[in-house]
C-alpha cells in the first residue's frame, strides 16, 4: 500500500500520463490547472480516479485548496493518515 508522499506523487504523475492528451513533464511543483489546463470537471474526475485509488474521500473545501501535484499528494498522505 502506498504510504509515502513520494509514492503518492508517483501514483498521481503515472495516472495524469495516461489522463493528458498530450505528454507533458509533471513534477511536484506543477499547477494542476494553470500548467495541466484540467478544466473543473476534469479536476473533479481525475480526483474521483484518486479516491478511487488510494481508498480516500477528499472533501471539496480540501480540493479548493490544493494548486500543485505536491499539495494534491499531501492532502492524500493527511488523509490517509500517514502525514
Amino acid at each position: 500500500m502506498t504510504t509515502d508522499v513520494n509514492d503518492i506523487v508517483e501514483t498521481i504523475i503515472a495516472a495524469l500520463v495516461k489522463t493528458l492528451p498530450t505528454p507533458v513533464t509533471v513534477t511536484t511543483e506543477t499547477s494542476i490547472t494553470r500548467d495541466l489546463g484540467l478544466d473543473s470537471l476534469a479536476v473533479m474526475d481525475f480526483v474521483m480516479v484518486l479516491e478511487d485509488k488510494f481508498d480516500v474521500s477528499i472533501p471539496m473545501e480540501r480540493i479548493a485548496e490544493v494548486e500543485t501535484i505536491g499539495d494534491l499528494a499531501r492532502t492524500i498522505s493527511e488523509l490517509r493518515g500517514h502525514a
